[in-house]
């Protein structure tokens, strides 16, 4: 009796000005990913600042260069470059944790149906009750999910490299908010998309201590709805974080 190869993982990683965050997301990738995932790869979105630098401490690293600003032409670029079964996508100022890759190889070997997995945030850099306010946000959403049949976050999933290919890759009409629900709509047509309590991302919550909490969780709410019922997100302009 022959066992079907295991599935290979690219790690993909858009970065915009991330030198600050960078550094702290390659060590835990490296202590935790590295020697698990088949390539590592940062994808530079046209930054100013040291980010190129920043990968050139990592030898293990590839490092790509996506000119054209916006985080859906990053995720393609990664696409392009990335050459495992699965690609998994992280933010810049993530923390990827011990058994996160190994979650990823396990789900897609138990579901040959398995067409998307996300999972969600806790915040590392907030205080306790900030923290158990934003990530309860992910409890709230539960019920769309029930209903839709997908939910993902743009900073924690991990999608067939194939599967991205028949969608026809990222949309790069979409600049920042809805990309992610876009995406994970358009997964839904060729499997399941499961959105797992179990496979959460530590990630910084710099944008939630910026913009405030209520106005961010309203934003993702509005264009959550907007994707389900019009495929396209509500609101177009956003603002850069760091």
């Amino acid at each position: 009796m022959t066992h079907p190869r295991p599935k290979t993982i690219s790690l993909v990683i858009p970065a915009y000005n991330e030198e600050a965050y960078l550094p702290a997301c390659l060590d835990a990738v490296m202590q935790n990913v590295a020697g698990k995932a088949l390539e590592i790869i940062v994808v530079d979105n046209n930054s100013t600042d040291g980010t190129k630098q920043v990968v050139e401490r990592y030898p293990t690293v590839k490092y790509v260069f996506e000119p054209i600003k916006g985080i859906t032409r990053a995720r393609q670029r990664g696409l392009l470059s990335a050459t495992g079964d699965i690609v998994a996508y992280v933010d810049a100022d993530t923390l990827p944790p011990p058994g996160w890759i190994e979650q990823i190889a396990r789900n897609f070997a138990e579901d040959s149906n398995l067409a998307c997995l996300s999972g969600p945030y806790s915040f590392y850099d907030l205080s306790g009750i900030k923290d158990k306010i934003s990530t309860g946000w992910f409890v709230t959403a539960r019920p769309l999910y029930a209903l839709t049949g997908f939910m993902m976050v743009g900073g924690n999933f991990a999608i067939p490299r194939e599967t991205l290919h028949k969608m026809g890759g990222f949309d790069d009409t979409i600049e920042f908010y809805g990309e992610d629900a876009d995406i994970a709509k358009r997964a839904k047509k060729f499997g399941k998309v499961l959105f797992s309590p179990s496979f959460v991302m530590p990630t910084s919550g710099r944008r939630l201590q910026k913009q405030g909490l209520l106005k961010m969780a309203g934003l993702y709410f509005i264009n959550y709805l907007s994707i389900v019922f019009r495929s396209k997100p509500a609101t177009q302009g956003y603002q850069d974080i760091r």
